[in-house]
């Protein structure tokens, strides 16, 4: 079975398989920092400037947008290469994540939910060594690279908090758990890419948007967030536009980070993931000519370090030659003799 790596990717018509990995590496980053900066100017305008907050249905009319894009891809169930349940498993883990993250902004506020995502990039990489198929190990200057990552991202984000961070012992719990499964869908994701190298990332979007699509629908109903959101956009219907706008950026974004993790791994996608928030936050502070304190300083300084550290490459040892073991006398006259006998003509 060839190896994940030496299988053959693109992205979006963009051949992988065939650049050297520094060029993989940013084709795919760009791609996916272009889908979620985007993302977050529409969630910034739908969210904040209007006051919709309804994430489950969002959610839902994204998945149908993802559907059709797939389809305009050309990508079929004839294609698949993996059974459906495992995208059942996937897509529940999923689901608790996002449920879990939306339910504990009740008992949390938002500087305290941030510090706990922010950490998203260590509990991969531990969760890594328990995913059959994975196994994963690391280095120590990999979780000191990802340490001062999650420091400096925790230091820069809440430097201009308008509140200190808030803890609840059931949102702790829930974020907890959102930790959790984030970490174990990251690595799931690798397992299988891993485990079958013929695993596209349309197949891995399509399946998991269209198992994961039915688990919207009950918290949609239970919350009636459902005809609240119905009602609400039937009003401003605009923001179908601005949603479907969104999506397809998201869905670049979506794409991108499933062909980092089938060549680069969980952990260092998570660490690409978790540097993208600083990005963005740097970015609103130097278009929207914000201060920038010392603290802000002291945070960029330290996902610095962590990014070079994490950049320095892994010296394997070589290979070890065992040298050949001199023939002994003894042996040497003995296979002399055999040698001799089998010229000798037969009687």
């Amino acid at each position: 079975m060839k190896n994940n790596e030496e299988q053959s990717r693109s992205l979006f018509g963009i051949s992988l398989s065939d650049r050297p990995k520094w060029q993989q590496f940013l084709i795919c980053s760009s791609g996916f920092f272009f889908g979620y900066l985007v993302n977050g100017v529409c969630e910034e305008y739908v969210y904040n400037r209007l006051k919709f907050s309804y994430g489950w249905y969002f959610t839902f009319i994204q998945g149908w947008v993802y559907l059709a894009l797939i389809y305009l891809q050309g990508f079929t169930t004839k294609q698949m290469v993996n059974p459906w349940k495992t995208y059942v498993k996937l897509s529940a883990v999923l689901m608790g994540s996002h449920g879990l993250t939306k339910g504990s902004l009740a008992f949390l506020n938002y500087p305290a939910q941030l510090m706990f995502k922010s950490t998203k990039v260590l509990p991969v990489m531990i969760m890594g060594a328990f995913i059959p198929g994975l196994r994963r190990k690391y280095p120590p200057h990999e979780y000191v690279s990802a340490l001062l990552l999650v420091v400096g991202l925790i230091l820069f984000t809440l430097a201009d908090a308008n509140t200190s961070p808030n803890f609840s012992i059931l949102g702790v719990v829930m974020v907890s758990g959102a930790l959790i499964m984030d970490s174990f869908l990251g690595n799931f994701q690798e397992a299988i890419f891993t485990m079958n190298p013929d695993t596209t990332q349309m197949e891995m979007l399509f399946c998991s948007t269209v198992v994961g699509l039915p688990f919207l629908i009950p918290p949609m109903l239970l919350t009636g967030e459902l005809f609240k959101a119905w009602s609400s956009c039937s009003q401003h219907p605009y923001v179908y536009g601005v949603l479907v706008f969104e999506a397809m950026a998201t869905f670049i974004g979506q794409v991108s980070v499933l062909s980092l993790i089938a060549i680069f791994g969980a952990a260092t996608t998570a660490m690409i993931t978790t540097a993208r928030k600083a990005v963005t936050l740097l970015l609103s502070y130097l278009i929207f000519t914000k201060p920038l304190t010392e603290q802000h300083g002291t945070g960029l300084i330290l996902i610095s370090m962590g990014i070079i550290l994490k950049m320095i490459p892994e010296n394997k040892p070589a290979p070890r030659m065992v040298p050949k073991m001199k023939e002994l006398p003894l042996a040497r006259d003995e296979n002399r003799r055999n040698e001799e006998e089998e010229r000798r003509p037969l009687v």
